[in-house]
């Protein structure tokens, strides 16, 4: 007995000291499969015309963010102060920035935390500003159903998200470049 425990903590010895640099690599590869392109493709939608639609939001951007007022404003983004437009160019930036930084391993607790404060506004955007409380949208946990977009699909984004905060980037990032560099000695 005493060779199988000892045979036992061996291998999942091995397994932790894998999991320290594998567990980051796969969370961001996790992202990278699933989110990457959902978020810079929902971050064009919200992008004006032209080279300068950086900086003119489209008005599906304000529809996404803003549902409610934008309505109550009669679709007339004019109507709208400076507040709106800069909640939007954050949102619309965040779309391109936060996940890029995960995906290459730079800042990458501060961009997975930044993420999962994105995931919270999206979701509560979601409920209140668009509606979304039907129950097979919004889902319910400790259910027999594991299909709910808002509380199912997002608690695993969330948990993914948290393991980087948590981990950091790993190994194979840019972050360890810069913390192996750091820790270099300069020679003079």
């Amino acid at each position: 007995m005493h060779a199988l425990v000892s045979l036992h903590d061996k291998i999942f010895d091995l397994v932790d000291r894998a999991g320290t640099w594998l567990l980051p690599l796969g969370a961001r590869f996790v992202f990278a499969a699933t989110l990457l392109v959902y978020y810079w493709n929902s971050g064009l939608t919200k992008l004006g015309d032209g080279v300068l639609g950086i900086f003119s939001p489209s008005i599906g951007a304000y529809s996404q963010i803003f549902p409610k007022q934008l309505e109550a404003a009669g679709y007339d983004v004019s109507q709208f102060g400076i507040f709106q437009w800069a909640v939007v160019m954050a949102g619309t930036y965040a779309e391109f920035i936060l996940p890029l930084l995960i995906v290459i391993g730079l800042f990458t607790r501060l961009a997975s935390l930044g993420m999962i404060g994105f995931v919270v506004v999206q979701s509560l955007t979601d409920v209140y500003g668009h509606g979304a409380t039907d129950l097979k949208t919004l889902g319910a946990w400790f259910d027999r159903f594991s299909d709910g977009v808002i509380l199912d699909q997002r608690l695993f984004w969330v948990f993914v998200l948290s393991i980087l905060v948590i981990k950091g980037a790993g190994a194979l990032s840019v972050d360890a470049l810069l913390r192996n560099r750091r820790a270099q000695p300069v020679m003079a």
